[in-house]
């Protein structure tokens, strides 16, 4: 059976849909004010995983992952400029043109790193009535107060707020220090911001409350109850949603729908450089294309994020990433070489299945792949169980062959001969100077006793 952490509930718990066989499954999706760094993605990779265990398992997955182009503030409780206004300046172009920049960008790093894509693509610019109608769900129940700024959650009303996060709620409110402007509580949050009155904004509409834009919280909780119900199966997101966005989406809709919106929730864990974690903010920003300058196939990256726990955190270097292209480069080659598919092993198939289930154990199903290449059973079992591996691994194994040697062209032969006539009378310099001619067209060159051999230089080198 299948057992996935809910972090709702603090601990492992059997996985059954409420409506079987389908299975509806939110992601928290990118604000598309820049491009995705590989920390976002490898959010996404661990979403990807889950989707497709779902599935090999036998579930009809109704996958439903929102954009944010609107609302999502510099300061995540309600504070500083929307991301969308900052991405503006930046790239000297308006909110929409970004936003439709950032989002194809977005879905091109997905297809690069075969991610599937969600069945639906939710914009919170296009869902501005569903977010509009919510806010006035929780207003008619009494949630809600007005600030000079916006129309405020009352997080007060409700005695479990911030459950999911485990909040000390009195803690935060005695430990207070910052002021909160004219918010009640330390933990309330905006539901409509007003627009500035010595401001034009790009992104504003009419609402029941003033010209304005919708608070970052309200727009999942809108999305999610219009495309998969008040209650479903499964929320996604990142770690950093478990202290403020996840536990206000979960009040927004106990206010208006009196559910947590999720059976369970799940949230990826941050991917670090040298201990850091990865954001744009802190300037440490690594885009899927910076892994792919470098000479990497995307799909090492994949690899590289299959080989730590979801729920752990890991740490990104490039020694990392070769050590994944030296392991996929591996695994390629070997079932290259194997024969047509015949049955897949039930007994590596049954070990593989029990780690995959076992709460999404990417590391250990590694462990089994790798048991299996390395076992002595006929190759065309091998590669027919391999294939069934690879719906969850999603390194598109049985596609790959292996590149067709290029002959050397004739003027890095010619180069060779050259250095050679240099060793030969001992003209040092010149022979290494030739060899600095060979390394920039791409070549490297290697003595032997039989003679100097030559070899495209690695991509990555």
């Amino acid at each position: 059976m299948l057992k996935l952490f809910d972090t709702y509930e603090r601990k492992i718990r059997p996985f059954t849909p409420l409506n079987p066989p389908q299975v509806k499954l939110y992601a928290c999706g990118l604000t598309v004010y820049d491009y995705a760094h590989i920390g976002n993605l490898r959010s996404y990779i661990f979403e990807d995983i889950l989707r497709r265990v779902l599935e090999f398992n036998g579930h009809d997955v109704l996958h439903v992952q929102n954009i944010t182009d609107v609302g999502h503030l510099t300061d995540d409780a309600d504070a500083g400029e929307d991301k969308m206004e900052v991405g503006t300046r930046r790239a000297g172009k308006s909110a929409w043109e970004i936003a439709e920049i950032f989002t194809e960008a977005f879905k091109q790093d997905l297809a690069q790193l075969n991610i599937h894509e969600p069945h639906i693509w939710c914009k919170a610019t296009d869902h501005i009535a569903e977010q509009i109608a919510m806010i006035q769900c929780i207003e008619a129940n009494g949630y809600t107060y007005r600030t000079s700024d916006g129309i405020y959650f009352d997080t007060s009303r409700l005695d479990d707020y911030g459950y999911i996060a485990r909040l000390n709620i009195e803690g935060l409110q005695a430990g207070s220090r910052v002021a909160i402007s004219e918010k009640r509580n330390p933990t309330d949050f905006a539901l409509w911001k007003f627009s500035p009155p010595d401001a034009q904004r790009q992104m504003e509409w009419d609402s029941p409350w003033g010209v304005g834009f919708p608070g970052w919280h309200i727009e999942c909780s809108a999305m999610a109850v219009k495309y998969l119900g008040t209650y479903f199966d499964i929320h996604c997101g990142g770690e950093d949603h478990i202290m403020v966005h996840h536990p206000n989406e979960i009040a927004q809709m106990q206010a208006c729908h009196n559910t947590r919106l999720a059976n369970f929730w799940l949230h990826g864990y941050f991917l670090q450089l040298d201990g850091l974690k990865m954001s744009k903010s802190s300037g440490d920003f690594l885009r899927l294309q910076t892994i792919i300058d470098r000479g990497y196939d995307p799909l090492v990256y994949r690899y590289f994020c299959l080989g730590g726990h979801y729920r752990s955190k890991l740490t990104f270097n490039w020694q990392a990433m070769d050590g994944a292209a030296t392991a996929l480069q591996r695994l390629r080659t070997a079932v290259s070489q194997w024969p047509d598919p015949t049955q897949p092993d039930e007994t590596f198939l049954a070990n593989f299945t029990n780690q995959v289930n076992d709460d999404l154990n990417m590391p250990r199903a590694l462990a089994v792949t790798w048991n299996l290449v390395k076992s002595d059973m006929p190759n065309g079992t091998k590669k027919a169980t391999i294939v069934e591996f690879d719906r969850v691994l999603g390194l598109r194994l049985a596609d790959w062959q292996p590149e067709a040697e290029q002959p050397i062209p004739n003027e890095v032969q010619a180069l060779a001969a050259q250095r050679q006539a240099a060793r030969a009378a001992k003209d040092w310099a010149q022979a290494d100077a030739l060899r600095d001619q060979i390394a920039a067209a791409g070549y490297d060159i290697t003595d032997t006793p039989s003679g100097p051999e030559l070899k495209p230089r690695a991509a990555n080198a």
